[in-house]
C-alpha cells in the first residue's frame, strides 16, 4: 500500500482537486484507493457526495488519527491512500506527511503560491519526505512552449533546490465540470488533453514511488 499526502500551506492550490481525479486514476479492483479527507472545510467529501460511483472510498477523520485510519485501510487489502491536508494547519499538514510515502505540493504558478512552496518544503525535508512539486492551474502552452510564468515557477523551484513535475495542470473548464458532477476527469473527457494530463501526472507519481509506469488510460 502506498500512502500520497496533498500538502501546500496556501490555500487554492488544488490539493482537493488534484487528489479526486488522481484518486479515481488510481482506483482498481486489485489495488482500491481510499480517499482521507483531513480538511475542515470539505471540499473532497463534497465532491464525494456528489458522486454516484460507490469508489473511491471516502473517509474523513482528524490528523491525530491518521495513523489508526491507515493501518486500518492496509488490513482491508487497500492499494493506495490519498490524504488531503488543510493549508493553514501546520500540526495537521506535519501528521499527513510523517504517514505519507510521498508528498504530492501542489502550486499555481504565482508569487505567493511559491513562496507557501518553500515552507512545505522545508518540513518535508526534516522528516526527510520525498516530495512531487505540481504546477497547477497553469495558463495554456503556446504549441509545446510553457507560458512564461510556468517557466519562471519551475525555475524558482530548482533555485530551492526541488525538481518539480515537468509537465503541468492547465486551467481547464473541463476540471472544475467534472468535479461539479461528481466525476474525475478522466470519467468525464475521457480521452481529453485534461485527462491526459491527469494520466502524465499520475505515472509521475508512480515513477516518484519507484513503481513501474502502469497502463494508460
Amino acid at each position: 500500500m502506498k500512502v500520497i499526502a496533498f500538502t501546500s500551506r496556501k490555500g487554492g492550490s488544488g490539493k482537493s482537486t488534484l487528489c479526486a481525479h488522481l484518486s479515481v486514476y488510481a482506483d482498481a479492483p486489485n489495488a482500491p484507493a481510499v480517499l482521507i479527507d483531513t480538511d475542515p472545510q470539505g471540499s473532497l467529501a463534497l465532491w464525494h457526495e456528489l458522486r454516484q460511483a460507490e469508489t473511491p472510498v471516502l473517509v474523513k477523520c482528524e490528523a491525530r488519527d491518521l495513523p489508526e485510519t491507515i493501518e486500518a485501510a492496509k488490513r482491508d487489502g487497500v492499494g493506495w491512500v490519498f490524504i488531503d491536508t488543510p493549508p493553514h494547519n501546520t500540526a495537521d499538514i506535519a501528521a499527513a506527511l510523517r504517514v505519507a510515502d510521498l508528498a504530492v505540493i501542489p502550486f499555481r504558478p504565482a508569487v505567493f503560491d511559491i513562496a507557501a512552496v518553500a515552507a512545505t518544503l522545508e518540513m518535508a525535508r526534516a522528516i526527510n519526505k520525498p516530495v512531487l512539486p505540481v504546477i497547477n492551474s497553469a495558463p495554456p502552452r503556446r504549441g509545446i512552449t510553457p507560458a512564461h510564468v510556468v517557466t519562471e515557477a519551475r525555475e524558482a523551484l530548482f533555485g530551492m533546490g526541488a525538481t518539480p513535475w515537468a509537465g503541468q495542470i492547465t486551467t481547464r473548464a473541463a476540471f472544475a465540470h467534472a468535479l461539479a458532477s461528481g466525476q474525475a476527469v478522466g470519467e468525464f473527457e475521457p480521452g481529453s488533453t485534461a485527462a491526459s494530463e491527469v494520466s502524465d501526472l499520475w505515472q509521475e507519481t508512480r515513477r516518484a514511488l519507484g513503481i513501474k509506469e502502469g497502463k494508460k488510460r
